[in-house]
């Protein structure tokens, strides 16, 4: 049979040595079928582009509300202080709506006598300022022309003030400033209604929050969340009335050392150092303790010398024997985790912040303490403070020498 194309090439193709060489790659017509893309692929693509834009979305949205949910935050901490003084009212058959209402209403009176007594202090300083500052003008005038030998007059000086371009920038900047304040101080009053509504209401509506939030968990879960609750309320409570009576302590003092003295003013002054040293963490003493000094000091220097003494007397009694005793039930946290925590929270929300920051991690410890088991010290002397091994044989022979 005579052989074909096809036998002719394969022949043409073959070994010498009588084997077949491996066939080339197939041909195009032949080739296996294309791989198709997975069909959770595009879903998944899907998904994380969702994803992102629900992230995105979220992060904007928080940063919008920022604002908001601090002061939803300082809301719902002076809800839980005032919390004991409304259920107190209310276990004496009062509705809440009526106890919330009269507590709010005691502290607006409180804080609205507060700031008409500083108001006047300050307005009658200002007031004696302008009156003896042409004296004063004249007595600085005199005592430059003694040494300077010079010929200024009061009249002059107040002409080219009157005239210079300084005044006039300095006028146009301070109307600019003007509105600045204005809508700083509106935007103030806004934010103190908003924490003022919030916090009303969950004062007011306290027990149907919680049956609100123990509705969607489980009853185990319930009794955890009202355990927290419980320990936050007694916490910051605590915190703000311990805060309230040491601050009527060191007031009285103080307007006892100032009506001593015949600083003017002392009873706003003491008010003043009472709650500006309390209320305000760290840097409240020094803050609280100027202004009756700067006052006094108009008065005699010597005044303020004494004011500074005792200052920091009644700080050291007040640190060492007053607040132990009156913060013992309340908020006994160290002092360097208060310090702590106060510049943790200064760091995170400001002011706001350090001013939540102690009762936050007093109550934060009082939960946890609740559920880490503790287990008693061996007695050890390490435990102690007591050095072992060869340093503490060698101190131990000093000792027992030197009580020779």
């Amino acid at each position: 049979m005579a052989p074909t194309d096809e036998t002719a090439q394969v022949a043409q193709q073959s070994s010498p040595f009588g084997t077949t060489p491996p066939s080339g790659p197939p041909a195009a017509d032949t080739a296996a079928p294309g791989v198709r893309m997975p069909r959770w692929l595009p879903r998944a693509m899907v998904l994380a582009l969702a994803l992102v834009a629900v992230f995105q979305l979220g992060s904007w949205a928080f940063h919008q509300l920022t604002s908001l949910l601090i002061n939803i935050l300082i809301a719902f901490f002076l809800a839980l202080a005032i919390e004991p003084a409304v259920s107190w009212m209310a276990s004496r058959g009062m509705r809440r709506g009526l106890a919330t209402f009269l507590v709010f209403f005691g502290a607006m009176i409180a804080i609205a006598g507060f700031i008409t007594l500083m108001g006047s202090m300050l307005a009658g300083q200002i007031i004696k300022m302008i009156e003896g500052f042409p004296d004063y003008l004249d007595s600085v005038i005199n005592w430059i022309n003694t040494h300077f030998h010079t010929d200024l007059r009061r009249v002059d000086i107040q002409d080219s003030l009157v005239h210079s371009d300084w005044l006039r920038k300095y006028v146009q900047n301070s109307a600019t400033g003007v509105l600045d304040v204005s809508a700083q101080v509106l935007g103030g009053l806004f934010k103190l209604l908003t924490i003022a509504l919030f916090s009303f209401y969950f004062a007011a509506d306290g027990p149907r929050l919680r049956r609100a939030l123990c509705s969607v968990l489980p009853p185990a879960r319930q009794a955890e969340v009202l355990r927290a609750w419980e320990i936050a309320v007694d916490k910051t409570g605590g915190y703000l009335y311990s805060r309230g009576l040491m601050a009527l302590i060191s007031g009285i003092a103080h307007y006892i050392l100032l009506e001593s003295l015949g600083v003017p003013y002392a009873p706003v002054l003491g008010v003043w150092v009472g709650l500006v040293s309390q209320f305000i963490p760290t840097i409240g003493t020094y803050l609280a303790g100027a202004l009756p000094m700067l006052i006094a000091f108009t008065i005699d220097p010597w005044y303020a010398l004494w004011v500074l003494i005792f200052v920091v007397l009644y700080q050291q009694f007040e640190n060492y024997v007053l607040q132990p005793k009156l913060t013992a039930k309340t908020v006994d946290i160290h002092p360097a985790v208060a310090f702590g925590s106060v510049i943790a929270g200064t760091a995170l929300l400001g002011a706001v912040g350090a001013l939540i920051a102690i009762p936050a991690v007093a109550t934060l410890q009082a939960f946890l303490g609740a559920y880490v088991k503790r287990y008693d010290v061996t007695d050890d002397p390490r435990v102690h403070g007591h050095r072992t091994g060869a340093q503490g044989r060698l101190f131990a022979r000093v000792r027992g020498l030197f009580g020779r």
